[in-house]
């Protein structure tokens, strides 16, 4: 009989996990493939293979080891489909003394962790997850009495705890943030990097096979699939970024251009969220490249910021503000999810190419989903549930822990400023001078109203318009609400009707094969 039997989530594959904490001889590890998981949203395609890859392999280099491996797949006719039905099945089949798990990182999944207990009649050890910088409790102690949970200083915090990028007690370079220096347009003759991508072994070709004839019906393109599914070529993917596209990232970091959906970002969100990489070391890693002399302190800066700073900061306001965080609704957003982010039929050619790059790589960068996509969901008053929905199921590196504050949050302020200072609300000018996209859209961007204008333009006047009331005082708002102010009634009724006759029109509508579309021959697409 097994002393313990220990659980391993999809997003778990660390050795150094904490449920494999004290593995001992007759100990069993469990790891199961459950359609709950595949279909809670509708996943990318890519996003399911990703995963269910990376288990399979993760469990083959555990038997490796000699460790025994109790694996469930998916398409096991005996499969329950839910992770408390396999748990049950497994104790059933091993009668062990104790179950030891991770603290799942999603709230539905560790309130399903916390009565395993009670339902099992067993002792489930549920363990904190130390693969952060930051646990929850210390979160929590860093957030208690403050005004406002603003992540430069938690991210201060965190520089003075790690260490990373400080000479003794100042940081390095002088400054705490180097954002400023990264927010370059790209030159005009740019060609992007080639990126290293992996061809899918016979392990992957297999999940993808099983993919393709059980989820044939989900968003995005699976031929295209070229990510790491395990740890080493996890660590060459990081060895890639560091070498090759680090020196650049932070010029660069917030620019967009057409057919170039990786840039010079490094694309290790994956890896990070499924365990493949630690948090830790890839700090340690771009802080190296910073102190030989490999990449200048603004790139270095920027990308430490990103996981020791952002990823931490969100993390910790997920676990403190749930459950009742994702029922916020600031601004009383209620619109229904265009179809266009589904399909990318829509004359907005920034959009357009964001959802074609996003259903071919199951990814877009920071940028893109801030400013595009999250930006005009913002400005068109998208339902946080229906946008949120969205951007859980179509990337690769999406888990409610980290989707749902920087969505609700950042993206489309529904929290009414708990994670950011102001709405991130743009014009069509943001996106002209930091992309290419303008350049082919069937709207003008230089137009401010009209039915050739971009919506953009107008949506963002439209925005402050409708909701003034609902925006807290905020001298980063000044600027907008002034010029608001100076407008006459006429410019300001031009732009709510200009507003309304969009957001009303057929380029909106939410159902599948309406609105514009290049088969009904409505649109150059």
């Amino acid at each position: 009989m097994p002393k313990t039997l220990r659980f391993i989530l999809g997003d778990q594959l660390t050795r150094s996990i904490s449920a494999l904490d004290g593995l001992a001889s007759g100990d069993v590890v469990l790891m199961a493939e459950v359609a709950d998981e595949t279909r809670y949203v509708r996943h990318h395609k890519q996003k399911i293979a990703l995963v269910l890859s990376t288990m399979r392999h993760f469990a083959a280099e555990l038997r490796e080891e000699g460790i025994a491996v109790d694996y469930v797949r998916l398409d096991d006719p005996e499969n329950t489909g839910s992770f408390t039905g396999e748990l049950a099945r497994a104790v059933a089949r091993h009668r062990p003394s104790r179950v030891v798990v991770t603290e799942p990182g999603e709230w539905r999944v560790r309130e399903m962790a916390l009565g395993w207990s009670e339902a099992l009649r067993l002792i489930v050890d549920v363990r904190d997850d130390d693969r952060f910088f930051c646990s929850n409790a210390e979160f929590a102690r860093w957030a208690k009495g403050r005004e406002g949970l603003r992540m430069e200083f938690f991210y201060r915090e965190m520089r003075r705890r790690t260490g990373f990028l400080m000479e003794e007690d100042a940081p390095v370079g002088g400054k705490w943030n180097f954002d400023p220096e990264n927010r370059k347009s790209l030159p005009a003759k740019f060609r992007p990097p080639e990126r290293l991508r992996f061809a899918p072994d016979k392990i992957t070709r297999e999940v993808m096979a099983l993919i393709a004839r059980r989820f044939g019906g989900h968003f995005g393109d699976l031929d295209t699939f070229g990510w790491a599914v395990t740890r080493r070529e996890a660590l060459k993917a990081l060895g890639d970024f560091i070498e090759n596209c680090l020196p650049t990232f932070g010029d660069y970091q917030d620019a967009m251009k057409s057919g170039a959906p990786f840039l010079y970002h490094a694309t290790l969100s994956p890896y990070l969220n499924l365990g493949l990489l630690t948090p830790h070391e890839v700090c340690v890693a771009a802080e190296r490249a910073f102190r030989t002399g490999a990449a200048p302190i603004n790139a270095v800066e920027g990308f430490i910021r990103q996981i020791l700073g952002w990823r931490e900061y969100v993390r910790g306001v997920y676990w403190l503000k749930m459950p009742e965080y994702a029922e916020t609704n600031a601004l009383n957003a209620t619109r229904p999810l265009p179809w266009f982010y589904w399909s990318g039929e829509t004359r907005m050619n920034c959009i357009r190419n964001v959802v074609a790059e996003t259903k071919r790589n199951a990814y877009a960068h920071h940028i893109q989903r801030l400013m595009v996509t999250g930006n005009f969901a913002l400005l068109a008053g998208i339902s946080p549930r229906e946008i949120e929905e969205w951007y859980l199921a179509v990337y690769a590196d999406a888990y409610d822990w980290v989707e749902l504050p920087n969505t609700h949050g950042m993206a489309i302020f529904a929290d009414g400023g708990v994670l950011a200072s102001k709405p991130y609300a743009a014009s069509g000018a943001y996106i002209d001078r930091m992309s290419d996209y303008c350049e082919g859209c069937a709207f003008d961007v230089k137009a401010k109203s009209g039915p050739k204008a971009c919506p953009f333009n107008y949506l963002y006047w439209n925005f402050f318009l409708a909701n003034r009331s609902r925006l807290p005082a905020n001298p980063r708002l000044s600027m907008p609400l002034r010029t608001l102010d100076a407008m006459t009634d006429e410019r300001r009724a031009e732009i709510a009707r200009d507003a309304a006759a969009f957001l009303d029109g057929p380029e909106m509508d939410q159902r599948p094969g309406k609105g514009y579309s290049q088969a009904q021959g409505r649109l150059p697409l």
